[in-house]
């Protein structure tokens, strides 16, 4: 990787499975690393591992950010505009993909809110010191499964169909494709470029709640530590510095689902996530 030095760099879900090897990796590369996490047990223990390993010291810190709730993520992203004062790098890391519907503390389906809505507010609320600091980066940690799934733009949150897990991970995960491009074209010109990723098929604890999967991430998946090497890629790489709005495999673009290149769904998603919000604003989150 080149050298970070001086850059400020956000990973969410940075204390455990690829976000934790991300926010090594920016650290190792003299980066000065926010680990944005729920839960600050995770998030301390995660901030002294990856201090010891790289030597970075209060360059790694924790920050508490729950994407599940609207009123964590603002409170975030004005602490942490006030602490930092600067933005290089955003990785929307953090995932989840429960094996039953459950809905967030506003009232969204807990996958598409936490996987979508909450990074596209995350994102919506740093953007100010993106552009300030540019140039800066924003990934999005989608899924190859982006290929195959399907977005019910009429009805993302299962609220007329019978929920399913994987079909509701598989649209958030197509959700963060639509949205990279559609941030990639709202921020042309503005020195920050906007791109997402599959970070391979990674043993992690996003299937914690579905037995089986996370029996065979153990055995078969890879680590995460490989799994970091493609945000590690997009976050840092010196010859990505004017890509932007493309998706990633390792260090390759690749194709997308033919929905996210089509400029009237992505608007029709940008519109129900800000509708959404509107619905939920700050005093009502």
């Amino acid at each position: 990787m080149a050298s970070m030095d001086g850059k400020i760099c956000i990973v969410t879900g940075g204390n455990t499975g690829i976000g934790k090897e991300t926010a090594r990796g920016l650290a190792q590369a003299g980066a000065t690393v926010v680990i944005a996490c729920r839960d600050a047990a995770k998030g301390e223990e995660a901030r002294a591992d990856i201090a010891a390993s790289t030597g970075a010291g209060a360059r790694v810190s924790v920050m508490a950010l729950d994407l599940a709730s609207l009123s964590s993520i603002r409170a975030f992203a004005a602490a942490f505009a006030a602490a930092h004062g600067k933005l290089h790098v955003l990785v929307n890391n953090a995932g989840l993909s429960p094996n039953e519907k459950k809905q967030t503390a506003d009232g969204l389906e807990v996958t598409f809110g936490v996987n979508h809505v909450g990074p596209h507010l995350l994102t919506k609320e740093l953007v100010p010191l993106l552009k300030a600091s540019a140039p800066a980066r924003v990934v999005f940690v989608s899924s190859s499964v982006q290929k195959g799934a399907r977005l019910d733009l009429d009805d993302p949150m299962f609220e007329r169909r019978p929920f399913a897990w994987m079909d509701a991970y598989g649209a958030s995960k197509l959700a963060n494709v639509l949205e990279t491009m559609s941030w990639a074209e709202k921020l042309t010109g503005t020195g920050v470029t906007v791109n997402a990723l599959h970070p391979g098929v990674v043993s992690t604890s996003l299937a914690r709640d579905v037995w089986w999967l996370s029996l065979m991430a153990k055995m078969f998946f890879t680590s995460p530590q490989k799994g970091a090497r493609t945000s590690l890629f997009l976050a840092t790489d010196p010859g990505l510095e004017k890509v932007t709005g493309r998706y990633f495999e390792g260090t390759h673009e690749k194709p997308v689902n033919a929905l996210a290149t089509d400029p009237a769904a992505r608007e029709k998603l940008w519109a129900l996530t800000e509708k959404l919000l509107a619905e939920r604003g700050p005093s009502a989150a």
